[in-house]
């Protein structure tokens, strides 16, 4: 199976295999947050109780093995900017954020880089060969501005990275079975994707059917990933949000899953 459900301890995770780097995609499985926010909810902006956010963190850094006070955040914005991450990011939850951005990349060992989501799409990167990682929040408006390939790209620029080499996994977000739009979003696609565009958002009645994984997929094949080395969750947020949470479900009343990445550095 391309991802893996894994539990440790309470917290039930998923892993792509195709992804070397430790990583995981979170879900709403096994933290301490309660009502509307049970359980593991990573969002301290969501008006969750701030001492049980804290203590989801350590839950989520004792079982991937990282310093819950030394992650990189970022204010995402649903916009394509894509930052390089170096060790003077590091804060702990709750702290001020001074840039805003929608991706993050690094070479750095030990330094886990965190994207959230609640139905859009998250995307980790991982280039085994120059040892370099990303993580992106590719909601519909940063899919549309094409923030993968825009991240592709600056891992190229910055470190060396051949595209070839990249591998990627499109974790647990709302499908295509559920991401119902209208002429805005469609045409936003037609904008990117040119003569593809029916075959990622499908007329429905009056609306339109939106397949956000894959369109991030092609987006990351056309900046000259191999197809093979692109892994895609099948689960849908929406229909599974009893394991995930949805925006669209709760409307809003929700906490917030994550994508998190990091190199491990050598042992001392």
């Amino acid at each position: 199976m391309p991802f893996t459900e894994t539990r440790t301890g309470d917290l039930l995770l998923m892993t792509a295999s195709n992804i070397t780097a430790a990583h995981a995609f979170t879900t709403r499985l096994g933290g301490v947050s309660s009502g509307v926010y049970a359980s593991l909810n990573l969002g301290y902006k969501e008006g969750d109780d701030p001492k049980n956010v804290c203590r989801n963190y350590a839950l989520l850094g004792a079982a991937l093995g990282f310093d819950p006070e030394g992650l990189v955040f970022s204010r995402q914005v649903h916009s394509d900017a894509v930052r390089v991450a170096e060790k003077n990011d590091r804060r702990a939850p709750y702290a001020p954020i001074p840039y805003e951005a929608d991706g993050l990349i690094t070479m750095e060992a030990d330094l886990p880089l965190i994207i959230f989501t609640a139905d859009c799409t998250p995307v980790l990167l991982h280039d085994p060969v120059r040892g370099a990682v990303g993580a992106v929040h590719a909601g519909w408006r940063g899919t549309v501005r094409d923030i993968v390939g825009t991240a592709v790209g600056k891992m190229t620029r910055a470190f060396g990275c051949r595209p070839a080499d990249i591998r990627a996994a499109i974790g647990p977000c709302i499908s295509k079975c559920c991401f119902e739009t209208g002429n805005d979003v469609k045409d936003a696609l037609e904008h990117v994707l040119g003569d593809e565009s029916p075959r990622y958002a499908v007329l429905r009645g009056d609306k339109y059917m939106v397949d956000l994984k894959g369109i991030n997929a092609l987006l990351m094949e056309r900046a000259g990933l191999k197809r093979e080395n692109i892994e895609v969750s099948p689960e849908c947020t929406s229909c599974l949000n009893d394991k995930y949470w949805s925006h669209r479900v709760t409307k809003g009343r929700r906490g917030s899953q994550a994508a998190v990445i990091t190199l491990k550095g050598k042992p001392h």
